[in-house]
């Protein structure tokens, strides 16, 4: 069976490939390995990429991403991309930043899927994880329900 054959139809209509290739990685691993591999799964037929704001590779797959398209080997559209919000972005009025963010880091026009990454809540920094002067992260009460409208 095909890759192609492997999709699910959303309730918008739009078609999602069932079978994702996720790109979280150990924090050792050279980012460049991201980019290889991206790209490799790009090449054997994956087309559903699930990504995260929070793997802080974001900028090596989309690199792979817009490298394949330029080889021919996919278009924009062939590619499913997910990626997702992080804790520290949960307030509403932050939501659009963090998805400003990940589309800067993939140098794309736009993912076709947007998550909330984890149901926690953390204070809003520039850092991954809020902490405090004892290094416990910062958590905070947001109705997840406004962050999801």
């Amino acid at each position: 069976m095909s890759f192609k054959q492997q999709c699910v139809r959303l309730n918008d209509g739009h078609i999602m490939p069932v079978l994702g290739y996720g790109t979280a990685q150990n924090p050792e691993v050279p980012k460049s390995k991201i980019l290889e591999s991206t790209k490799i799964a790009i090449d054997i037929g994956f087309r559903h990429i699930d990504s995260a704001y929070v793997y802080q590779n974001e900028k090596e797959v989309g690199q792979a991403i817009r490298r394949k398209i330029a080889d021919g080997v996919v278009k924009r559209e062939d590619i499913f991309l997910t990626t997702k919000l992080w804790s520290t972005f949960h307030r509403p009025e932050l939501v659009q930043v963090g998805l400003e963010r990940s589309l800067k880091n993939f140098q794309l026009d736009y993912v076709d899927l947007y998550l909330i990454h984890f149901p926690i809540s953390i204070k809003p920094s520039e850092e991954i994880y809020a902490k405090d002067e004892n290094g416990k992260i910062l958590f905070e009460t947001v109705d997840l329900c406004a962050t999801w409208e």
